[in-house]
């Protein structure tokens, strides 16, 4: 992509805003959790931050509003609320610290391969549906962990299943950065063509 093309992209757009919002209620939901407390009000800025997630795609797709911004925004309001999540419920003893090095140490893995993949010749990794499903886990994860924590008659029927999408977040998370890093190890470096 040249100068021009990145300079006429448009940034302002419908889902742009929505990640921008998402990313704007990360340190209200840290917040929320290390603050007060609030774990009732936390719940609703995640399941906020979920609805904009998957209102932000529909409308990229609808309103034919794709930019690069976007494709950034979308992944790092992701990682964001993870991060946020996984901080805090260690500092509150709801997961060990060890889930917090598993999770992090993979993406501190495949962001160092990254250059190397780039040396190579390649921009980024194809994306893998394993690391959405992953993703997708630990999002249904995180409300369930904070429905097992609350003062209410579901919180003992909530903790299986938070710890199940855990588990498999986990699982499929670990997964897909050894699947990236086996894609790196077998990729061969790009070529140019030379004329003859």
């Amino acid at each position: 992509m040249t100068i021009r093309e990145i300079a006429a992209e448009r940034w302002l757009t419908v889902p742009n805003l929505l990640s921008v919002i998402r990313l704007a209620g990360v340190p209200v939901f840290l917040w929320l959790l290390l603050g007060p407390r609030a774990d009732g009000w936390a719940l609703i800025v995640l399941v906020i931050s979920g609805i904009t997630d998957w209102l932000d795609g529909k409308i990229a797709r609808w309103l034919d509003q794709y930019s690069r911004l976007g494709e950034a925004l979308d992944p790092l309001a992701d990682r964001m609320y993870t991060l946020a999540a996984l901080v805090a419920f260690v500092v509150r003893d709801i997961v060990p610290w060890w889930v917090v090095v598993l999770i992090v140490g993979r993406d501190v893995v495949v962001s160092a391969a990254l250059p190397l993949l780039r040396r190579k010749g390649y921009l980024a990794f194809p994306v893998l549906y394993i690391g959405k499903a992953a993703t997708l886990c630990l999002l249904y994860a995180f409300p369930l962990l904070l429905l097992a924590q609350m003062d209410w008659p579901g919180a003992d029927a909530a903790r299986p299943f938070a710890y199940a999408f855990t588990v498999w977040g986990i699982a499929l998370h670990l997964y897909s950065g050894a699947l990236y890093v086996t894609q790196l190890v077998r990729t061969p470096a790009r070529t140019l063509d030379c004329p003859s």
